[in-house]
């Protein structure tokens, strides 16, 4: 059984084609990264998966789980964490990863040292207790990655988990998602545009163009395909004529609009 399978999966936004005719699987355990430019469809794909929006009932199974018919069951499967910060400022970094595990439903017995066992795994157990308005960026991330954690998820996705950040924090963020993955066997499914993250982390990648596949292997193979000193980037040129170029412009109503989909679909 795959951790994901997707089957001819469509989405649009009025006229606009953001995902289609989508094929995609992610085997158990692996490390799977999309990738692509800005608004090639990676983030419309990873909320379908996700259930924060609608997909046709079988286009799209997380354990074998359909996702338009069992949202509940695949939201019990899947820890997620977005490209907005998502962590509250006024809240300590406990408080946070607290309110999580009672969303997701952790026993009670059990929350307070499932809260404690994520904040250590991401290395944050030391300042568990400050707020998380004191944290810098690659803490945030790790406090977020805390957060997705706390239901030991079997399927880990990551929408751009190190945006913004400098080298050394985005080398902290990975090594703490390889530890975890180590422990539990766990499938994490990414997107990135930073290239050297995809080739040292990702088992396999699917680049993305125009909401479709253009090319899907490991980094060797995909590599192999354009050439023996080929880069990441060099195929992905070579699949769409264009670059992986990062726009940040997205701002406080992509987040407004991903907050009211979430609240719609319940």
């Amino acid at each position: 059984m795959n951790a994901v399978s997707c089957t001819g999966v469509r989405h649009s936004f009025g006229r606009t084609v953001a995902v289609d005719d989508l094929d995609l699987e992610v085997a158990p355990g692996e490390v799977f990264g999309l990738l692509g430019p800005n608004g090639a469809g990676k983030t419309t794909t990873i909320r379908m998966i996700t259930t924060l929006l609608p997909a046709p009932p079988g286009a799209i199974r997380v354990f074998g789980t359909d996702v338009a018919r069992e949202k509940l069951a695949v939201r019990r499967l899947v820890g997620y964490v977005p490209q907005q910060l998502s962590a509250d400022a006024t809240l300590t970094g406990r408080e946070n990863v607290a309110l999580f595990a009672r969303l997701f439903d952790v026993p009670r017995a059990a929350r307070a040292e499932q809260v404690g066992s994520v904040l250590g795994a991401v290395g944050l157990l030391e300042v568990a207790d400050r707020r998380a308005a004191t944290y810098s960026g690659g803490m945030i991330r790790r406090l977020e990655l805390a957060q997705a954690l706390v239901s030991t998820p079997r399927l880990l996705v990551l929408d751009e988990p190190t945006i913004g950040l400098d080298p050394i924090a985005r080398a902290g963020v990975w090594e703490r998602i390889g530890q975890v993955r180590a422990d539990t066997g766990m499938t994490v499914l990414v997107t990135t545009h930073h290239m050297a993250e995809a080739e040292q982390n990702c088992d396999r990648i699917a680049l993305m163009h125009r909401g479709r596949i253009t090319a899907i292997g490991s980094p060797a193979e995909l590599r192999a395909e354009v050439g023996e000193h080929a880069s990441l980037e060099d195929v992905f040129r070579a699949r769409t004529g264009g670059d992986l170029t990062e726009d940040t412009s997205k701002g406080i109503r992509d987040v407004r609009a991903t907050r009211r989909t979430a609240r719609r679909l319940g």
